[in-house]
């Protein structure tokens, strides 16, 4: 009745368990990904006083605050004495969503802002070019190919 077993001290967790690294903690915890949805953590305090001010703006630009129940992951890190009962805040910060459709459409925006800008920096620039003395060439950039110098040409 021998069988070809490991004995019981043999068997236990500590040799199989993997080698564990440390690493920074993350200020805040992130939620787990919803199809459709992005989070982000809206500033409802500055300095310990409310912030009424960028809290109004964010729900006005289409983010609205995150339930409770929808992410039991983060409850135990929420403030108990949140005046945003039902949500998860931390730390003056209110974890907030909105649709993935709307940050592309508000990346999309400030991508147009951005070019216009530069737009207008070059037009300004250019404004005061003289064609004696070009201060502007154009952003464009060319590579040839072909022998290397000296190969095979003798003089």
């Amino acid at each position: 009745m021998a069988e070809n077993r490991l004995t019981r001290e043999l068997e236990t967790r500590d040799i199989t368990k993997r080698e564990m690294t440390w690493k920074p903690p993350q200020l805040l915890p992130d939620p787990n990904p919803v199809p459709g949805w992005k989070f982000k953590w809206v500033r409802t305090m500055l300095m310990g006083q409310a912030d009424p001010t960028n809290m109004s703006a964010r729900l006005r630009e289409g983010w609205e605050p995150c339930k409770a129940e929808d992410h039991p992951e983060l409850m135990m890190h929420s403030d108990p004495n949140s005046k945003f009962k039902g949500n998860i805040e931390i730390g003056g910060l209110l974890l907030c969503k909105t649709p993935e459709d709307m940050v592309r459409q508000r990346t999309d925006y400030f991508a147009k802002q951005n070019q216009a800008q530069m737009e207008a920096v070059d037009n300004n620039f250019m404004r005061s070019q003289d064609e004696r003395m070009p201060l502007f060439n154009e952003k464009r950039s060319t590579t040839t190919k072909g022998a290397a110098f000296g190969r095979g040409n003798k003089s």
